[in-house]
């Protein structure tokens, strides 16, 4: 069997609604549109996976089960949606509090953890996130991002040539428009 393309996604501020460090899932609010966005994804035949910056946990504001607890809200969420994550992956250190790390976008390992384990094509595979970080962690492995203007979208610097949409489903469909 060959490799397969994912989508890897930003959680907070891509998928869901971004208040900042969100350690608690009865703050978790889906962006409209994005369960149908990751159904005609999957459906295309993408991995999708979440790939996500958690430095509240570095930062003393909650806990790895915290973010474990959000992450299945949002999951719960997308179910009723008919949308489902292959797999979710964070980084939980921030180089201030806890030192620096190869996980933390735009550090790469995550997105190698995750092909090592799911049989990934990087070079195939998008990220889509709203931060510069996102779009650039890909582009080191070969893959493409695009960034979103919900959340932090549109703050910070772009690197030159990046695709932006409006929101993950707008992002999806440029995706499955290439």
């Amino acid at each position: 069997m060959s490799a397969r393309p994912a989508v890897f996604l930003d959680r907070d501020g891509t998928l869901i609604e971004d208040p900042g460090y969100l350690g608690d899932p009865d703050g978790v609010v889906l962006i409209p549109g994005v369960g149908k966005a990751l159904v005609r994804l999957a459906e295309a035949g993408f991995a999708l996976i979440v790939v996500s910056n958690q430095a509240g946990v570095a930062r003393g504001l909650f806990t790895e089960e915290a973010v474990v607890a959000v992450n299945g809200r949002v999951a719960e969420l997308l179910d009723r949606e008919g949308a489902a994550i292959d797999d979710w992956y964070w980084c939980s250190h921030h180089p201030e509090f806890s030192g620096a790390c190869d996980c933390r976008k735009p550090g790469t390992e995550l997105l190698e953890r995750a092909a090592r384990t799911h049989d990934l094509d990087l070079v195939s595979s998008w990220m889509v996130g709203d931060h510069a970080s996102d779009v650039e962690a890909v582009s080191r492995v070969g893959g493409r991002g695009i960034l979103v203007l919900t959340g932090h979208g549109g703050h910070g610097d772009v690197p030159e040539g990046t695709p932006v949409a409006d929101d993950l489903p707008a992002a999806a469909d440029l995706i499955l428009s290439s």
